[in-house]
């Protein structure tokens, strides 16, 4: 029962045995433990091992085989330290371990050896060597840092313990050395206080030191403070003390108050002294443990004692602080690992109770949050509220444990003391004093605001609550929404009135923190409640949240076809549709009816929009044939023809081509097959033949592959559609060797009067039939005769174009094709025209128009043969002037000559450019003499005694012979060809007799004779006569 109402609460909370450590190893040198999360043993032996257990799973140690002389647990991380002495050398090794990351983070040889290490802070190592004391951070790369040296008075002694404050401004090494000779069972302390600002030391006797903190009321900054406990002899008198000083008072400011107190050693107990101290920062009380196993609780505030007791019955050798719980562990040598804490329950009622030391308990009930002091808290309060002292009734208020007077009743009490003039009203300084001392409860908070918001003092709420002084409540966000709503939606947001905030998100139109806040707090509020309180004032704010509802976790919490109704109930067209075109998105089956909804409502009100939606392809799960019918309806015939699938509902919709994109109609027919492609095609030409056409064409065009030329152009002469049949055939012509399908595009384009496309077909292409070509053209009678000129020029038809130029009156185009386009055919229109019996004014202005591009020799062919070569005078008289030595120009000049008998003669004797041949030819018939002297100036010997053969001139002849008797004339004088007469034949032999006698070579008479006589004989003989001649 004692023990259930002790203020200390002591358990085991493990055995280091149990775990399989051996006993040898439970000892100073050998255990650390440097917070309340980890304990580690080092083991030597059978091998070396540490040992690092986790007081949150205490029963599973991690062993790990490591060397080291010591290992040191960071207070927080699972970073690990270790110190080796480095063989042969008095110096020390130093490694920092991640045992998470399995990675080194730092290490460090030190120049000498560290006798006492530990974790000051959980990012500083403090190292002790015998002579020196240094810091060394795990952050960065930084070597250890010197912080002072070792005073006189730790020398020689076992460090035992090193500490900083909070701010690392102050330090502390502890040490201990054998006792003095009269009493060496007590063992001595000594303590080094240093000071990091200062730079200066203190040595003091001590066995056990730690820092605290505390507020002292008036100042708003904490204190630092040093506590230590020392057990020293002096002429044989032992002295135990406790002390609590104060380090760096500040300024100014109200200070602590020295305290010191007696250790009440037992006698059993005179040779025993404190190993270790810690501070309970939560309960503002001081732990003293002793060697032997005594716990000594001091009051921080005042050393008043407040319990002692042995907690252990084997030596202690070890603590460490339980900031968690407010108390202390302690290892002592058997192993045990005990857990004291603080028992709330009864500590209060034992200091007011055992100790008797009411004003204790009340502030350690107020410290704490203790209960145990209520009816002194109570009492107290009323006698400083009954003696006026507001002030201190407030303050008692503000502390009282556990918000024992923090209740609308003193609050009410406070507000019934009348206000003096000129003072602070006492309700004011209730609320002044609590905010000083922290947060104010919910109804406290809500009074303070209500005062506040009555004085029209926003900004003092503003600020309290960025400083966290109010308790924020749903009543307390009611009032401040009557001046601030943001301000009241913060209030809310940290109330957790969750249905307030959800409402103000929907005031403010911040839909989308609706939904995050809603899945933060856990809250599922009524969707559609809220949905229908947004439509009513913000149609585009109810889209953006239905959507929000659309993409949260688990699916929307309102089914998409309400939430569409509940658009179109308002007549929200444009609202549905955005919200449905995003929610339909991934296309997917079940959604079909949802996707035919959304189609129909545009259709019937916005069929631009249902056509937007159609052409984006987002859509195909829907009722096509319904949407096909919608879509006719509003007048949007290609989207019905996408959608159709019978051929009288193509046929119906398709013949409305004002109301089609002709690019989408073409590639339309891509999608029908041949048969009622072609069907459709027909149909447009049927019902708009003019309008129509360039469709019809297109498509022909785009897909004459998979319709058949032939069908095609059989649709268009079904309509004898002349231009549709250019426009068609114009793409295919390129491509096609069919004379058919030249021929029609050329007939196609001369009945649409495109005369440069005929033109040009017609002088470029290489596949039409010619004649069929030239006819169809001549029948045309079209106004540019070009293409008809390519035609029989380029295929032979040269008297044919010239006749119907001529019959046609088209001169200029005559001339034009001489003069321009083949001037060598220029004889066959000169031949032509004069069959024509055009008039030779023009036919010489022709001719003297191309003058030396003209071929002569046909020209000249052509008016033989017409008898009209005289036409050619001037012509070939300008040529001549012009130096022409043409000969088939001087053949026809001395023909005309000839014809004109204009001195004949000496054009022939003189004229040394025609061919004797083709003039004497030519005279043969008009005069022969005049062919035997075009002959004999050309020595035609063959022509000219064939000439004179057959017209009897025997002199001219024999002349001829004489005067060209070198010539070979054996194979020339056929004499037997002809009869000559006798008076002839003597006559020539006369003239020739002088080369008769003459001959070198014997002639027999008889042989002469009988040649003379034969007269008749045919030209071999004569031929053999004048080979003896030549031979003579």
């Amino acid at each position: 029962m004692a023990a259930a109402n002790a203020p200390i609460a002591m358990r085991e909370a493990l055995t280091l045995t149990s775990l399989g450590i051996a006993p040898q190893f439970v000892t100073f040198t050998h255990v650390t433990m440097e917070s309340e999360k980890y304990i580690c043993v080092r083991e030597t032996s059978p091998q070396n091992s540490v040992v690092i257990i986790d007081m949150a799973m205490p029963m599973q140690p991690l062993r790990r085989p490591i060397t080291a002389d010591s290992a040191l647990m960071n207070p927080n991380a699972r970073i690990l330290a270790l110190k080796a002495q480095i063989p042969g050398t008095t110096q020390d090794h130093l490694q920092i371990f991640n045992i998470e990351a399995k990675t080194k983070i730092k290490s460090h040889q030190m120049p000498e050896q560290v006798v006492f290490w530990k974790w000051i802070t959980p990012k500083l190592l403090g190292l002790v060597t015998q002579t020196s004391v240094y810091h060394w951070s795990i952050e960065g790369d930084s070597e250890p840092t010197k912080m002072f040296d070792r005073t006189a008075n730790l020398a020689n002694n076992q460090i035992i313990n090193y500490r900083c404050d909070p701010a690392e401004k102050w330090l502390v090494l502890i040490g201990i050395a054998p006792g003095a000779p009269e009493r060496p069972q007590l063992v001595k302390g000594n303590m080094q206080l240093f000071s990091v600002d200062q730079q200066r030391s203190q040595a003091l006797e001590a066995h056990a030191a730690s820092f605290a903190t505390f507020k002292v009321v008036g100042n708003e900054n904490p204190s630092t403070l040093i506590c230590f406990a020392s057990k020293t002899t002096n002429a044989g008198q032992i002295t135990s003390k406790l002390h609590v000083i104060e380090l760096g008072a500040q300024p100014g400011k109200p200070g602590f108050s020295k305290k010191q107190a007696d250790l009440f050693f037992p006698p059993d107990f005179q040779d025993d002294f404190p190993v270790a101290m810690q501070v309970s920062q939560k309960y503002g009380l001081i732990y003293v443990i002793t060697k032997l196993g005594l716990l000594f609780v001091y009051d921080l505030e005042t050393a008043a004692a407040v319990y002692r007791n042995r907690i252990s019955p084997d030596p202690i050798f070890l603590t460490a602080e339980s900031s968690s719980t407010g108390g202390f562990y302690a290892i002592n040598r058997r192993g045990q690992v005990l857990h004291a804490t603080v028992n709330d329950a009864t500590v209060v009622p034992f200091v007011s109770g055992q100790l008797n030391n009411l004003e204790l308990a009340v502030n350690l009930a107020k410290r704490a949050n203790l209960p145990g002091a209520e009816n002194l808290v109570v009492q107290r309060f009323q006698e400083l509220f009954a003696q006026t002292k507001y002030k201190e009734a407030a303050e008692l208020a503000a502390e009282s444990p556990q918000g024992l007077l923090r209740t609308p009743e003193t609050v009410a009490k406070f507000q019934s003391v009348p206000v003096q003039a000129g003072q602070t009203p006492p309700l004011l300084q209730y609320f002044g004093t609590l905010l000083t001392r922290g947060k104010l409860n919910a109804f406290e908070s809500l009074e303070l605001s209500r005062l506040v918001v009555n004085q029209n003092k926003k900004n003092l709420l503003e600020n309290w609550l960025a400083e966290d002084k109010l308790e924020c409540s749903e009543e307390l966000g009611d009032l401040v929404k009557t001046v601030d709503n943001d301000l009241a939606l913060k209030i809310y947001i940290k109330a957790r009135a969750t249905p307030k905030v959800v409402a103000a998100f929907a005031e403010r139109r911040e839909f989308d923190k609706i939904l995050i806040y809603s899945k933060q707090v856990g809250y599922t509020p009524d969707y559609l409640f809220l949905l229908q309180t947004i439509l009513r004032t913000d149609p585009q704010g109810a889209v953006n949240f239905a959507l929000m509802m659309s993409q949260m976790e688990g699916g929307c919490p309102v089914d998409y076809n309400t939430i569409t109704d509940l658009f179109l109930q308002r007549n929200m067209i444009r609202e549905a549709t955005a919200f449905l075109l995003d929610v339909l998105k991934p296309n997917l089956p079940e959604h079909a009816f949802l996707q035919t909804k959304v189609l129909e409502i545009n259709l019937v009100t916005y069929p631009n929009v249902a056509d937007a939606i159609l052409a984006n392809g987002m859509f195909s799960h829907y009722d096509r044939p319904r949407i096909a019918q919608l879509c006719e309806k509003a007048g949007l015939y290609l989207r019905a023809l996408q959608h159709y699938s019978e051929l009288p509902d193509i046929k119906r919709a398709i013949v409305n081509t004002h109301a089609i994109e002709p690019q989408a109609l073409v590639e339309f027919f891509g999608t029908l097959s041949r048969e009622w492609a072609l069907e459709c095609m027909k149909d447009l030409l049927l019902v708009n033949l003019r309008g129509n056409l360039q469709i019809v064409v297109q498509a022909a065009k785009e897909y004459c592959e998979q319709l058949g030329v032939d069908a095609c152009i059989k649709l268009f002469e079904q309509f004898k559609s002349y231009e549709g049949l250019y426009f068609f055939l114009g793409s295919y012509l390129s491509s096609s060797e069919d004379p058919d399908i030249h021929f029609k595009y050329i007939e196609a384009a001369a009945r649409t009067g495109q005369i440069k496309e005929v033109e040009r077909v017609t002088r470029e292409s290489n596949f039409y039939d010619a004649e069929k070509t030239k006819n169809f053209l001549m029948e045309a009678k079209l106004p540019d005769a070009r293409p008809l000129i390519n035609v029989c020029d380029r295929f032979g038809f040269v008297p044919d174009l010239t006749h119907y130029l001529y019959t046609n009156n088209m001169l200029r185009y005559i001339e034009g094709y001489v003069q321009k386009v083949n001037p060598g055919n220029a004889p066959l229109v000169v031949g032509q025209l004069l069959d024509d019996e055009c008039p030779e004014d023009f036919i010489k202005g022709l001719i003297l128009s191309v003058r030396s591009l003209l071929p002569v020799e046909p020209l000249v062919d052509e008016c033989e043969k017409r008898n009209r070569l005289r036409l050619l005078t001037q012509f070939l008289e300008h040529l001549v002037s012009e130096g022409s030595q043409d000969v088939h120009v001087h053949n026809a000049l001395g023909k005309i000559i000839i014809d004109s008998n204009n001195n004949p003669e000496h054009f022939l004797t003189t004229n040394p450019f025609y061919d004797s041949r083709v003039v004497g030819k030519y005279c043969e018939k008009r005069d022969p003499t005049l062919a035997v002297v075009a002959y004999r100036r050309g020595q035609c010997d063959d022509e000219l005694i064939n000439v004179t053969n057959k017209n009897s001139l025997f002199k001219l002849q024999a002349r001829y012979v004489i005067f060209f008797c070198c010539c070979d004339l054996s194979d020339s004088l056929h004499v037997h060809t002809f009869k000559m007469p006798g008076m002839w034949l003597r006559e020539w032999m006369v003239i020739c007799g002088i080369k008769f006698f003459s001959l070198r070579m014997n002639i027999e008479g008889n042989s002469l004779t009988k040649w003379f006589r034969l007269r008749c004989l045919r030209a071999r003989a004569l031929s053999k006569c004048l080979l003896l001649l030549r031979l003579s």
